[in-house]
């Protein structure tokens, strides 16, 4: 049962990075005209919109805590998509890609269990680096930083949407979070790019917002119901190898030995720490009131 569960949740990560890479090749485009910082508002705003919209969180589904813990989320998410782009407008893509990644490898690390603890999110370790060759270009330390927040921001998100999962029925928690996150990064950015918009990029950031973050994120929160934190966060290690293929096949970006080399390492990685992630079936979370 576990197996299968494991299995369900691996495709389920797997679609979810693959309409992540989708959704940020198309943003580029979006980012001469709006910004970086505009172009990842952009996204929160019309993923909130849309999920407050279609969901239609109840009351009766939270408790004060869990409502709580999904305004925390929100800002979190809100937190990982802003400070990712601005660290991608300092450094290099490879070397924001390799550091915003301990965070998911550290919750790998820290809340792995067995004696493959280390053996996955090492090997995922060696393939990330070989992939994003992070030795390239020049380093802006305030660049570094931001992508430093990033990865902490992408811890506390695997940890939070996992507690949101199991602990608010259905997509409501998703609802109120992406609604949350979509208001922050208004609050923080919104001023500096509304006079930017135009009609013609208001309608194609709905079309993106759905390939990121809102597809990527419900398919994430039901894969963190079926497996343990720890594999997920090694599991997301193959999110860079869909980065080069994306790059190879939109953006026409050809891999050169080491990617392919890394390609394959995290992929076995992403396999192995499946194959031994299952979760037992998480409780059911229960209606507040009536």
């Amino acid at each position: 049962m576990n197996a299968n569960r494991a299995r369900t949740g691996a495709l389920m990560a797997t679609a979810s990075m693959l309409c992540v890479q989708v959704g940020l090749a198309l943003s580029i485009g979006l980012i001469e005209y709006i910004g970086v910082e505009g172009a990842a508002w952009l996204r929160l705003l019309w993923a909130g919109i849309i999920l407050l919209v279609i969901v239609r969180p109840r009351p009766s589904k939270f408790t004060r805590s869990t409502f709580l813990m999904c305004v925390v989320l929100g800002v979190v998410t809100a937190g990982v998509t802003l400070l990712f782009m601005a660290a991608l407008d300092r450094i290099p893509l490879g070397t924001a890609s390799a550091l915003e990644f301990l965070g998911p490898l550290s919750v790998a690390v820290l809340l792995g269990k067995g004696r493959y603890r280390f053996v996955w999110p090492a090997i995922a370790a060696i393939g990330v680096v070989l992939l994003t060759e992070p030795w390239h270009g020049s380093i802006d330390l305030i660049g570094v930083a931001y992508a430093l927040g990033a990865a902490v921001c992408w811890a506390c998100y695997i940890l939070l949407t996992q507690r949101v999962g199991d602990g608010v029925d259905g997509a409501n928690g998703l609802a109120v979070s992406m609604g949350t996150a979509a208001l922050f990064s208004s609050i923080l950015v919104g001023p500096s790019v509304f006079s930017r918009m135009t009609p013609e990029i208001l309608l194609i950031g709905i079309g993106i917002a759905l390939l990121l973050p809102v597809i990527p994120f419900t398919l994430e929160l039901m894969a963190l119901r079926r497996l343990t934190t720890a594999s997920f966060g090694t599991l997301m290690s193959v999110e860079p190898a869909f980065a080069m293929l994306v790059g190879f096949v939109v953006l026409d970006q050809v891999p050169g030995p080491g990617g392919v080399v890394g390609i394959c390492l995290v992929v076995a990685a992403g396999i192995g720490a499946a194959r031994a992630g299952g979760r037992s079936a998480p409780p059911v979370p229960a209606e507040v009131g009536g």
